[in-house]
């Protein structure tokens, strides 16, 4: 069982509960206008590599991982490789390793998700837009899948962080903040919400790349802003 993966992060401190080995997955079909990562986007490119080879490297940092940290496979997105990720994770529990998944849920419905969620510990699902039309302008693909993923999760229990990047007149509108605010309340697992301001920092990929960047001018939200989208999910 091989997976195609763009790299590898070994002390990780934003991707989950304490210090974590974190796996970025090649291949997403979102294409988020402030997505910081382009380069993980193309399913073509990436390295191979076997579940017993990702797991081994992991467990070289076992001093941390099994001391309040864990595992975290993020994106690209990972369950386009829901297969492998499986394998990946049960390979990790059965050395007692704190599991998570960072994901957008925009592959829900794959078959195989299922026996994924056994071996995961807590998923840490994006919700870019609450609104549909406006999640459908930022990333290219309706939400559906993505609300449907979070109330899948909340029926099985599973526990969940809910993560949303506050961009300057895209997400950071009162009114949609508030309609994620009461959704996220229709939630039973949700343990965490994190407001992710926008930063710029992956513009350079971009040029290298010969891309676009749809939001050149944008500036990070200013710490009003952020405050005031704290206070508004109830942060």
């Amino acid at each position: 069982m091989t997976g195609k993966i763009h790299s590898f992060e070994t002390f990780g401190t934003v991707d989950g509960p304490g210090i974590r080995f974190v796996v970025f997955m090649q291949g997403c079909p979102m294409r988020c206008k402030y997505c910081h990562n382009p380069d993980t986007w193309e399913f073509s490119s990436g390295t191979e590599y076997s579940a017993e080879e990702v797991a081994a490297r992991a467990l070289k940092y076992k001093s941390y991982i099994l001391n309040g940290g864990g595992v975290t496979v993020s994106g690209g997105e990972p369950l386009m490789q829901v297969e492998f990720i499986t394998e990946l994770f049960r390979i990790l529990k059965s050395y007692g390793v704190h599991t998570a998944l960072d994901t957008s849920g925009i592959a829900f419905g794959k078959d195989g998700i299922c026996e994924l969620l056994g071996y995961t510990d807590l998923v840490l699902l994006d919700i870019k837009h609450i609104d549909e039309a406006e999640h459908i302008k930022l990333t290219g693909h309706s939400n559906k899948n993505v609300l449907e993923f979070a109330r899948f999760l909340s029926d099985s229990g599973k526990d969940m962080w809910i993560r949303h990047v506050l961009a300057e007149g895209i997400t950071d509108d009162d009114l949609y903040l508030a309609r994620l605010r009461e959704f996220i309340r229709t939630l039973k697992t949700v343990k965490k919400v994190e407001v992710l301001p926008y930063h710029a920092m992956g513009e350079v990929k971009y040029e290298k790349l010969g891309l676009e960047y749809a939001l050149k001018d944008m500036s990070p939200p200013s710490a009003r802003r952020i405050e005031n989208a704290k206070n508004i999910l109830k942060i």
